[in-house]
């Protein structure tokens, strides 16, 4: 066995012994002598590992260059463009390819533009070597040499249309039809050159999950156009990852509209009893109470807002902090809402709460509340809560439950005149004071200073609904 042949039996990289040796060879003739045989073998079998990558998740654009092979997705229009200095025109086509771990754009230039548009068709295998580069949609691969694999088998379906759970890093191209879970306001930022730029986010979801979708510039303003429940289709996203979740983002080159197709989307959530802190979980269930916004000062002068709701599935309730845009939310008793990425902190008196942040996700699935937006439009920003908590709308409620069950009152509501003692969580520390005892809210008149979350006892008269407290302890 050569010397040449021994070094190659121990090189892990896809390249047949022909190519090895002539590779040698070259190395040979540019070490001018100063290499032999051996030695060059071994810095080309190094170069060669360097570059041969295990799949096109692998790629990184800070590498001299990559060897992979990959099924092709789609193949773009040739272009053209004016080189500087030069009569011809350059051609250039983008051809998408993947494999198992993901997918990449791969740039075919000048007459490897032509080849490409002419023998290429979707479903081919390639053995591609290029150099990585960052490009418009991520991670882009300019093609040195690419050859036809046919033996090699590449389990990557084609399609028109992905699904949210089809989608993986690096996908261009992408057409998704999906439901609308949540929408955010438009933002805008300043770019390196001076320019304004703008973008916003909505959430869509199918069948197969739910994904984040980044809407740059010209189509951000489309955010605030979307309402909740309708669909969607995204036309030419592309996927790119961030705090490692995959995102669906659309730019000049893309579009989202409204559609007449049905999706349904069923959230897969975690019982609220299995939810432990430190995890960022799905939650879904009904919600109990809901407390009026409140505004706060941040360290930095800047304003802040949330509002607190408690929401209760079959297995318990917790207590989730609604932040930001999010507490803008017309959300009441009653509705039944599915809650996305939201973390699990430790809260008041050791109790867990929910936090639903920027990166959250807030579906009404079913409302139940019209009566609560009504009444935090009225006259005061307690209004809402407290006809909730014991009041005309409480009353009302329960007239008609009672109307339908054939029964004139219920036997365990108090009675005017009755001397009660309440305890629970305070869930509103406005006037009145509202406590939660896991059951039911009750309303108290009194001067006591108390604090959200706190649990107290309050001990007093019943008068039109509410505890009159003479004490709260």
């Amino acid at each position: 066995m050569s010397d040449i042949e021994g070094v190659y039996e121990d090189l892990e990289a896809d390249v047949s012994l022909e190519e090895f040796r002539e590779a040698v060879e070259e190395k040979v003739e540019q070490m001018g002598g100063l290499a032999d045989e051996e030695t060059a073998a071994m810095l080309v079998a190094h170069e060669v590992g360097e570059s041969e990558v295990g799949g096109v998740a692998d790629i990184e654009p800070g590498m001299e260059e990559a060897k992979f092979v990959a099924k092709v997705i789609s193949i773009g229009e040739v272009r053209t463009f004016e080189r500087d200095g030069e009569d011809e025109d350059g051609r250039v086509v983008n051809v998408e390819v993947a494999d198992e771990t993901g997918s990449v754009r791969a740039a075919f230039w000048d007459e490897h533009a032509e080849a490409a548009t002419d023998e290429l068709e979707e479903g081919d295998v390639l053995r591609i070597k290029g150099r990585p580069k960052d490009g418009f949609s991520g991670v882009e691969v300019s093609v040195d040499q690419a050859e036809p694999d046919p033996d090699t088998e590449i389990d990557v379906q084609l399609s028109d249309t992905y699904a949210v759970e089809d989608l993986s890093l690096g996908l261009s191209n992408v057409n998704l039809v999906g439901l609308v879970l949540d929408t955010d306001s438009v933002r805008t930022f300043d770019r390196d050159d001076g320019s304004e730029g703008k973008v916003s986010n909505v959430t869509l979801g199918d069948s197969t999950g739910r994904i984040r979708v980044t809407l740059w510039d010209e189509q951000a303003d489309l955010a605030e156009e979307l309402e909740p429940d309708t669909t969607v289709e995204v036309v030419d996203g592309y996927v790119r990852e961030r705090d490692g979740n995959l995102e669906l983002h659309v730019g000049n080159r893309g579009a989202i509209e409204e559609v007449d197709e049905e999706v349904d989307y069923v959230p897969d959530s975690t019982p609220i009893e299995g939810a432990e802190i430190g995890q960022t979980v799905d939650l879904a269930g009904v919600v109990r109470s809901a407390d009026p916004k409140r505004t706060f000062d941040r360290d930095d002068g800047s304003e802040g807002q949330v509002r607190n709701i408690r929401v209760q599935d079959a297995t318990d309730d917790i207590r989730v902090a609604l932040w930001g845009e999010k507490a803008d939310l017309e959300i009441g008793p009653g509705d039944e809402v599915a809650l996305g990425d939201v973390e699990i902190q430790d809260g008041w008196q050791d109790d867990l709460e929910a936090s639903a942040g920027w990166q959250s996700t807030i579906t009404v699935l079913e409302s139940d509340s019209s009566a609560t937006a009504e009444a935090d439009e009225g006259s005061d920003d307690n209004a809402g809560l407290s006809d909730f908590a014991g009041g005309e709308s409480d009353a009302e409620s329960t007239a008609s439950s009672d109307d339908e069950a054939g029964s004139g009152e219920d036997e365990d509501d108090p009675t005017d005149g009755e001397e009660l003692e309440f305890t629970g969580v305070v869930v509103q520390a406005g006037e009145p004071v509202v406590l939660d005892d896991g059951e039911t809210t009750m309303s108290v008149e009194t001067d006591a200073d108390v604090g959200l979350g706190e649990e107290v006892t309050a001990r007093g008269v019943v008068r039109d609904g509410r505890l009159e407290a003479n004490d709260v302890f």
